[in-house]
């Protein structure tokens, strides 16, 4: 093929009307891809706008509005090209393994969002609760919809998947109104039963924050290798468990000290043997 062959191809092709066609397609394109693309984002906006006036959560409307421009981003330009007349058939493939490992990817993330709406509904526990739960015990300082927020005794923040919570077991200690408090007493077989038996009613009634319905409870528990062992069981305010667990541990020291009831504790014995 000479020059002046390809030349006059060049020239049919460019008076032709396929030519005018494809750049009007093409133009087409560009001014649908611009004002979509400004519409879309002009929604997300409206999304991350509509969760403030909400009080929702910043970080989730944020992130909504995020997925939401991306998948529809994604939806023009694969509608774009296809109008083209190019074969999308590939892309579509490509889009639709992208999405399978995305999705593996965010398989937990999307397990904490299943676990924190089941938290919501169900209720296990609430704000202010104390509860156990996944290795951790702590006070609910807050649910979001992936994490639960735990400040424990000693002041450490403990943030557990809301996934693996909803899916454990949950010690709830503050859901009931009334808590029983369990204590064992050893006492020597040697020291007066009835006494201390005595005593430990004594101290358990007339403390002021121990329920009296139920009454106390204080039973002999077993005859154990050194000592006697003596349960102790009263019911007090759930807000007022440990202040009536200690108050009546230090007040059994003292009055078994006072009435001479002993203690039991282990000891040994050491015998030195010297060749004569």
């Amino acid at each position: 093929m000479t020059w002046e062959e390809i030349w006059n191809n060049i020239k049919a092709w460019l008076t032709s009307e396929t030519l005018w066609g494809t750049i009007f397609k093409i133009a087409l394109a560009i001014v649908i891809w611009i004002v979509s693309f400004k519409i879309i984002n002009a929604i997300g906006r409206k999304i991350e706008k509509s969760g403030e006036k909400k009080n929702a959560d910043k970080t989730i409307m944020k992130t909504l509005a995020y997925l939401f421009k991306l998948g529809m981003k994604i939806i023009v330009v694969i509608t774009l090209i296809g109008f083209l007349g190019i074969d999308t058939s590939g892309l579509t493939a490509l889009v639709a393994s992208l999405g399978v490992c995305i999705g593996l990817a965010v398989n937990g993330a999307v397990a904490n969002l299943a676990g924190g709406v089941l938290i919501l509904l169900t209720r296990p526990f609430r704000v202010d609760d104390f509860i156990e739960a996944q290795g951790y015990s702590g006070t609910v300082s807050e649910i979001h919809i992936t994490n639960t927020k735990l400040i424990t005794p000693d002041n450490k923040v403990i943030r557990i998947p809301n996934g693996a919570l909803s899916n454990g077991n949950i010690v709830n200690y503050s859901e009931m109104d009334v808590r029983r408090v369990d204590l064992q007493f050893s006492i020597a077989y040697s020291a007066d039963y009835d006494k201390a038996r005595e005593i430990l009613l004594k101290i358990c009634t007339e403390h002021e924050l121990v329920l009296q319905d139920p009454a106390p409870f204080v039973r002999m528990k077993e005859h154990a290798a050194s000592s006697v062992n003596i349960n102790t069981r009263v019911w007090t305010k759930s807000g007022d468990y440990w202040t009536v667990y200690f108050d009546i541990t230090e007040a059994v020291k003292r009055e078994f000290d006072l009435h001479g009831i002993e203690i039991p504790f282990n000891q040994l014995d050491v015998h030195v043997k010297t060749d004569r």
